[in-house]
């Protein structure tokens, strides 16, 4: 579903202009130009996201934040203004604001900052559902002695103030879990702001977790208010946190000893009343002992460690797996009634399935696409695992030898399709060296291949890419 903004700005031009942008990078928007009229259809209706202007008439853009927050604090606000001073972003900040943009600003750094807080928005508002009864939204799925064993766990530690550190394997849900704990905990009306520590690039992490002020380095044009920031009050999850730098890491542990941060480049010291919740896949004892992880952070993250368990150690549960996911993708295929033969179910219990729940659900996906309209085959099930599988590498061969060999697999009757097996193979190989020599910037890599933003971040997700490397992950059923 497209996220829905509500943007609100009194001047025509702009107003247009911003409607425009966000339109074509896929967003419903409606646009109101008085602030007692956003505030009232913010408070009627549901939104992903309020854009407001700071001098509007009726009521201006702090107020308008101020009342909002009250009635919805988990509503993310951005506030846009020419008249800003360092005041107003710190005022702003105070009274539940997200994000402050000062005009003029360029169409990315304005897209970028609503996908942000459109991404925190969803994270906030779509309900972790937990057991075999799920439905269609985002879920912990299954009623194995492994997943009754994570559900008691995430209702032990959800109302405990106490940092979590959440192990497992990539593809096995862990941003679901953190979820849980934090909708389940007594913060849960509060932010609840995500970092993937692996997806922005080392030298802009430190600002992004703590923010900076302005002239703090080249190109801090004005003060940026940091995560923790954000997060006063609620709970920020650290996903990947063992890619986090050895020298962020530090400033981490004094945060989570002293409860307090500076802004890079500033002197003033700032209360963080913020719960952590902490992800990794790595061996953190590994990381450890290579010196690429501090062992006093590692104790003071892992004051409740959560267990993630593999999908190949719950195959119990893949049936009710693959009929959450065949409720959760039929309607955008257009299939009114997904069904399965139990052969093809069967193929699916005999796999080891390295890639956890992620993978399952790719695959799953790649069938229903292949059977529509008509049930899932063993035959639609096997194309789908072989193409899910990684390609080996294509170096080496010209573009004429590689082609040939596609199609000559082809007639022999080894694969059906060469056009989308060569798809297969290649696209996860450019979107991967894209995001690796942008950095992790996205929409630099998107700019590269000539694709939106959208569309960049869901080819990530879809292929499992983490920005910054080339790594398969997951989140499980979301």
């Amino acid at each position: 579903m497209n996220a829905r903004i509500l943007l609100i700005e009194d001047d025509p031009s702009t107003g247009t202009a911003l409607e425009s942008v966000l339109t074509a990078e896929g967003y419903a928007v409606e646009l109101v130009v008085r602030g007692n009229d956003g505030l009232a259809r913010a408070k009627s209706a549901f939104y992903d996201l309020v854009l407001t202007d700071f001098k509007l008439p009726g009521l201006d853009g702090l107020e308008l934040i101020r009342q909002l927050h009250e009635h919805k604090p988990r509503l993310p606000v951005i506030l846009m203004t020419a008249h800003g001073t360092t005041e107003t972003a710190i005022e702003a900040t105070k009274l539940g604001a997200c994000e402050y943009l000062p005009k003029p600003f360029e169409a990315d750094e304005l897209l970028e900052c609503v996908a942000a807080a459109v991404r925190n928005s969803r994270l906030m508002s779509e309900v972790v559902e937990m057991g075999d009864d799920a439905g269609s939204g985002c879920a912990l799925v299954g009623g194995s002695r492994a997943m009754q064993r994570l559900y008691k766990e995430i209702g032990r530690v959800a109302q405990t103030p106490v940092t979590v550190l959440i192990r497992g394997a990539t593809g096995t849900g862990k941003e679901l879990v953190a979820r849980a704990i934090y909708q389940h905990s007594d913060r849960a009306a509060r932010p609840f702001i995500a970092v993937n520590c692996a997806a922005i690039p080392h030298t802009l992490l430190e600002s992004e977790l703590f923010g900076h002020e302005r002239g703090a380095f080249t190109g801090a044009h004005h003060r940026r208010i940091g995560r923790f920031e954000q997060a006063n009050g609620g709970t920020l999850f650290l996903d990947e946190i063992g890619d986090l730098p050895v020298d962020t890491q530090s400033k981490l542990l004094r945060v989570l000893q002293d409860r307090q941060f500076q802004r890079l480049g500033g002197e003033e010291a700032i209360a963080a009343d913020v719960r952590v919740l902490a992800a990794t896949h790595r061996d953190l004892a590994e990381a450890i002992a290579l010196r690429e992880f501090r062992e006093d952070l590692y104790f003071r993250l892992s004051v409740v460690t959560v267990e993630l368990p593999l999908l190949s150690e719950r195959l119990e549960d893949i049936p009710e797996l693959v009929r959450y996911f065949m409720r959760r993708y039929a309607p955008d295929l257009r299939i009114t009634s997904p069904s399965i033969q139990a052969e093809a179910m069967a193929e699916l219990q005999t796999q080891s399935w390295p890639g956890n729940v992620r993978e399952l659900e790719n695959v799953v996906r790649q069938a229903l696409l292949l059977a529509r309209p008509f049930g899932v085959g063993v035959e639609h099930v096997r194309q789908a695992l072989a193409r899910s599988q990684r390609p080996a590498p294509v170096a080496d061969q010209t573009h004429s030898a590689y082609v040939a060999g596609l199609l000559t697999r082809a007639e022999q009757g080894e694969l059906q399709g060469a056009y989308w097996r060569m798809i297969d193979e290649l696209e996860p190989e450019l979107f991967a060296q894209a995001i690796r020599r942008a950095r992790g910037n996205q929409a630099l890599a998107a700019r590269w291949l000539g694709v939106t933003r959208l569309k960049m971040r869901e080819k990530l997700r879809q292929l499992g890419l983490h920005p910054g490397r080339d790594e398969r992950g997951s989140a499980q059923g979301c």
